[in-house]
């Protein structure tokens, strides 16, 4: 029986995550992943690929969502009250990710100058709007905040302890598994990959369905806790064994949530329907 032995949310897209003991199932993936986002004086968002120092800033999000508290070394921690744009009227900000325009709620000066600072760059900070639809593709479509694609991204130790032995007869050192970023990690599979042949997973009191293989980029690359970029691995060996017919190289899969509830550190990862690729 496979169980959940992390759970990771990551408020403000790119910056650091925040492991939790339990955490509710949302439409859009756990509770408050990925509803903030930082984005550039032109509006378009920042990522890990260009600016690998988002990773060393560490949110916090109160549980109803109303404060955000930001915090990185060697600068004092900023607190806000959240806009979470539900009045009648209220401003939208013209945003873009990966060349789609979506509509936003910018967080303030506070924000932006606290952030620009931190990053070197002049920056906003933005947050999905109560009207938010997007919808994501893949096997099974959803909905998502501003995560890349499917909401809740699964990896299992057992693929993480393969790719690392792989990369150590190389002789090249071993990846932790926060260069992936996953939002679920599993444990108690023996085969690695065997995240990308379920179909349909029981979790807590939630339920998801597969997406899509997660393809993996340059943000791989970056150590997560000094904002520094550290590769080739894991690319190099991902390369020489998970190189798909589409393009790139895959690692975990996608999700898309069919029912929420909460979700909790030790819950049973039960798969009701598997597939076979």
């Amino acid at each position: 029986m496979a169980t959940v032995i992390e759970l990771i949310s990551y408020p403000v897209k790119g910056c650091a995550g925040v492991p939790t003991a339990e955490a509710e199932l949302t439409p859009a993936g756990l509770a408050h992943d990925r509803s903030f986002m930082v984005v550039g004086t032109e509006g378009v968002f920042r990522s890990q690929r260009k600016d690998p120092r988002l990773a060393t800033v560490r949110p916090e999000v109160s549980a109803d969502g109303s404060q955000l508290t930001l915090s990185a070394a060697g600068v004092d921690s900023l607190r806000i009250d959240v806009d979470l744009g539900g009045a009648a009227g209220a401003a939208r900000s013209d945003i873009e990710m990966f060349g789609m325009p979506y509509r936003a709620v910018d967080q303030g000066d506070a924000a932006a100058d606290w952030l620009s600072e931190v990053l070197g760059a002049p920056s906003r900070l933005v947050r999905v709007p109560p009207e938010h639809d997007r919808v994501t593709d893949g096997l099974t479509p959803g909905t998502s905040g501003f995560a890349d694609s499917s909401p809740v991204h699964v990896l299992s130790r057992a693929s993480l302890d393969d790719l690392n032995a792989r990369i150590a007869a190389a002789g090249r050192a071993p990846v932790p598994m926060s260069r992936f970023r996953p939002n679920i990690v599993v444990d108690g599979w023996d085969a690695p990959q065997t995240e990308d042949r379920a179909r349909r997973i029981t979790v807590g009191g939630g339920e998801l369905g597969f997406a899509k293989l997660a393809i993996r980029c340059a943000v791989t690359l970056v150590d997560q806790p000094t904002g520094t970029k550290a590769g080739p691995e894991p690319l190099r060996t991902l390369a020489s064994y998970r190189r798909v017919p589409e393009g790139g190289v895959a690692f975990g899969s996608k999700f898309s949530v069919l029912a929420t509830g909460k979700v909790a550190v030790g819950d049973a990862f039960n798969v009701t329907a598997w597939g076979t690729d």
